[in-house]
């Protein structure tokens, strides 16, 4: 075989070889880029589940739950996060359970997967009696010159009380430690719902606020406590959460991606890391910075991420009721359009979260219209609004 034959054979080869690496290459591609995110749905709050204020003093109708679950079935989402309150359970544990187990039982039948979110906002009704919600006030009786003081992060009642929290100095009116209630309340709901199909984990507390370096290895201790407990009698996922303020200005802190990763439990198991999306993240933007940290520290502990609230808000510092600046939602200037929902969803995409839950599904009115995925009628009728649509087609595309 001459020397220009072998050249025609090792050149025709090798035009064989190259197209084939390429192909199989850009199919690799292309399967990271189609591929789904495993879970895809809404926040849905409930109402004995939810009760803390004069807003929810109408009851919704019988059939709200199996309405609202055909509603998102149908509309090709197979997940919700729902929202409850550990004080709400402590004014009605009957009705609490029952709405509880009725949630789950009407989830199996419209093929839907629960995460079940432990929240809490402001901290608590008896330090914001307006907008507060989460632990109950058996564990602020003790200072009884502390109701109505404000529960946010920059309230002073606030920080006075989780930095006690994190110290695990807080206990109730009988003196029964405060870590031990929680963990039994946890357990509770958990046993309601476990056998459940739909049943696809628990959340152990939303954004637990922090207001000093030594608090990350506390929270850390704090998620491992409430993880061993619940390992103890179920194996679905644990979800731990982003922790507020995430502030590049508080320097107070010390926001890190290697400080917030020692929020971990020390069994990760089976944990996803729950985070809060209210903004396309674009680089150098606080959303953009905001999503760049968590993901650091996500991938520090080898957890995946949960994007387990997502909108678009803007937002304006403003006095609050206690004399405090702090950020607000402005509802005019808060807004979500196609384009914004499937860049978001977009990004989500890229970095492979785990799952994602649009907020909210709330039969009760927002200043904000986005934050009204839904309005209810006065005969009860579910009407959805035109950011279902959207959300509908950002996950279809």
């Amino acid at each position: 075989m001459n020397i220009i034959v072998k050249l025609i054979l090792f050149i025709s080869l090798h035009l064989l070889i190259v197209p084939s690496y390429f192909i199989a290459n850009a199919a690799q591609q292309q399967n990271q880029i189609d591929e789904k995110i495993p879970y895809v749905g809404v926040n849905v709050r409930g109402y004995y589940t939810s009760l803390q204020n004069l807003r929810y003093s109408t009851p919704f109708s019988e059939h709200y739950y199996n309405d609202s679950f055909k509603l998102i079935s149908n509309g090709g989402m197979n997940h919700i996060r729902y929202v409850f309150y550990w004080e709400a359970y402590e004014k009605n544990p009957s009705l609490f359970m029952k709405e509880l187990k009725k949630v789950a039982r009407l989830a199996d039948k419209w093929g839907l997967k629960v995460i079940y979110d432990s929240h809490q906002f402001h901290t608590s009704s008896w330090l914001d009696p307006s907008n507060g919600t989460g632990f109950p006030k058996e564990l602020f009786q003790h200072e009884l010159g502390t109701y109505g003081l404000g529960g946010t992060t920059v309230d002073y009642p606030a920080k006075i009380w989780w930095t006690e929290w994190w110290n695990r100095n807080v206990s109730d009116t009988d003196g029964r430690d405060g870590w031990n209630l929680y963990a039994n309340f946890l357990k509770k709901v958990t046993n309601a719902v476990d056998k459940h199909e739909s049943t696809l984990g628990y959340e152990i507390l939303n954004e637990p606020q922090i207001h000093s370096p030594d608090q990350w290895n506390k929270i850390g201790k704090f998620n491992s406590f409430i993880t061993n407990a619940l390992r103890k009698i179920t194996d679905k996922t644990i979800v731990y959460s982003m922790n507020v303020p995430i502030s590049f200005k508080n320097t107070a802190i010390n926001l890190t991606p290697e400080n917030l990763a020692k929020m971990a439990p020390n069994n990760k198991d089976n944990v996803v890391f729950k985070i809060s999306v209210y903004g396309i993240p674009n680089p150098n933007t606080y959303q953009g910075d905001k999503l760049a940290i968590l993901t650091d520290a996500s991938k520090i502990i080898s957890v995946p991420m949960y994007v387990g609230e997502w909108n678009e808000v803007s937002r304006e510092e403003k006095i609050n009721e206690n004399g405090n600046m702090m950020f607000h939602i402005d509802p005019v200037k808060s807004d979500l359009n196609q384009l914004k929902a499937d860049t978001l969803v977009n990004d989500f995409k890229k970095l492979r979260v785990w799952g994602m839950a649009f907020w909210n599904w709330n039969y009760v009115p927002h200043p904000a219209p986005n934050f009204n995925i839904i309005k209810v009628t006065q005969n009860g009728e579910i009407q959805t609004t035109k950011y279902f649509k959207i959300i509908e087609k950002a996950i279809a595309s």
